[in-house]
């Protein structure tokens, strides 16, 4: 492994939110492993675990994998018990974790219930401050809390409805995280990635068409790749990007700096 590649080795993080192999958190834990780090898995339960057992291997024979319900505390509490007990200590973690109920992201914002709206705030948002609650101890200095958030948190898209006035609040705590917690070395970013044809944004209505229509209206005239993103998420948490915190980094191909 060159130098280049080896940006991250000696390093331990976890990436949650990994699916399957299209995941946007499997493609940037990849590129954490390939890049010389050992990264360890969180996933959301036993519907998921399957996939993560036939995953595990490609980083790795020191990998570990954890299921975690964000939406518990209790669950979080065992969660990082687990895991100091196993590791010691992090480098990086990455929250790719997102859900709002379908009936939300269909019609208009306007129709939205008030469980749906909490469902999706407290995963989708509350979740990153609960897990940089009990990162925190863990983490050595220098390290990074990492999560994903979308477009649509500043401008409106059709469909995504509740999903952005979350990622518009996922946004905000990063600012607020990367404020409390920059006195102990740790910083926080987000990743802003164009639509990536994973599970999760298959449950958006119209979702092809977002693809479509912002690989025809970005400069580059394409959507971001899942190894993209997984070089910007390397950056990111690499030492090369220790000035930076309490960012959102756009990687969508430039659509964000368009007109319409």
């Amino acid at each position: 492994m060159g130098c280049v590649q080896a940006v991250l080795a000696g390093k331990v993080g976890i990436a949650l939110g990994v699916a399957n192999h299209r995941s946007l958190a499997w493609s940037i834990a990849q590129a954490w492993h390939n890049a010389g780090a050992r990264v360890l898995i969180g996933y959301q339960g036993e519907r998921f675990k399957k996939n993560i057992d036939e995953l595990l291997p490609e980083l790795g024979p020191d990998s570990l994998a954890f299921p975690c319900d964000v939406a518990s505390d209790q669950e979080l509490d065992r969660f990082f018990t687990e895991l100091a007990s196993k590791v010691g200590y992090l480098d990086f973690l990455l929250h790719s974790i997102a859900y709002a109920p379908r009936e939300a992201l269909e019609g208009r914002l306007l129709d939205t219930g008030r469980a749906a709206f909490n469902t999706a705030l407290d995963v989708s948002v509350y979740s990153l401050i609960g897990l940089a609650q009990r990162a925190a101890p863990l983490l050595r200095k220098g390290g990074s809390l990492l999560t994903l958030t979308y477009y649509g948190s500043q401008k409106v898209v059709p469909h995504y409805n509740v999903m952005g006035v979350a990622k518009a609040a996922l946004e905000a705590t990063v600012r607020y995280l990367a404020f409390d917690l920059g006195p102990q070395g740790i910083r926080v970013n987000a990743i802003s990635a164009g639509p990536v044809n994973t599970l999760a944004a298959r449950g958006i209505p119209g979702f092809t068409e977002m693809l479509r229509y912002a690989a025809q209206r970005s400069p580059l005239q394409r959507n971001v790749s899942l190894p993209e993103l997984g070089a910007v998420a390397t950056f990111l948490v690499s030492e090369a990007a220790s000035a930076i915190t309490g960012q959102v980094v756009f990687a969508d191909c430039g659509y964000s700096i368009m007109g319409g």
